[in-house]
């Protein structure tokens, strides 16, 4: 799970933390699940976010995977949640856009284009960060416009808007 921090200032955007959490040596789905909730309420703590902006799930072809990817955006939005920090939704497609101009660029271009914008000395070998990074600075390009993403304020607000998720 990669995730990216930046802070506002102003109108200006300052890059303050690129990371990734490594979960591939966990066998156990759900320790990932735990691990993934852990990380999230540990950054909020740290950093006191305002907002926090995700990168909405996509469709591909395995089945399993969308589920895990899922169900692992769903524990990051339950932990933001959990101490009421605002969430909004980008598509890969908005977000690749926002940061390239294209919304078919590659993860390379994706993570050039926030190497020089942010003015980062190194990009992470693995560019799950860059992901996360760019879901940030897309919230950035997006503030003050209408959310066309999906945005939530709190529990409440997310049951009201997706009642067939509740059970």
């Amino acid at each position: 799970m990669g995730f990216g921090l930046i802070r506002v200032v102003g109108k200006k955007m300052e890059f303050l933390q690129l990371n990734e959490l490594h979960l591939k040596k966990y066998e156990d789905h759900y320790l990932k699940l735990k691990l993934i909730f852990e990380r999230t309420v540990q950054l909020i703590d740290t950093y006191h976010p305002d907002e926090i902006a995700i990168e909405a799930p996509f469709y591909g072809k395995n089945v399993q995977s969308m589920l895990k990817l899922g169900r692992a955006q769903g524990v990051a939005m339950a932990a933001g949640l959990s101490r009421e920090v605002p969430i909004t939704e980008y598509s890969p497609k908005k977000i690749k856009m926002a940061i390239t101009g294209n919304g078919n660029a590659s993860k390379e271009q994706v993570a050039k284009m926030l190497q020089s914008l942010l003015k980062i000395k190194e990009l992470p070998k693995n560019l799950d960060a860059t992901d996360g990074l760019a879901a940030a600075v897309c919230h950035f390009y997006n503030l003050g416009k209408p959310v066309q993403g999906k945005s939530y304020t709190g529990w409440a607000a997310f049951v009201k808007q997706n009642p067939r998720k509740i059970n």
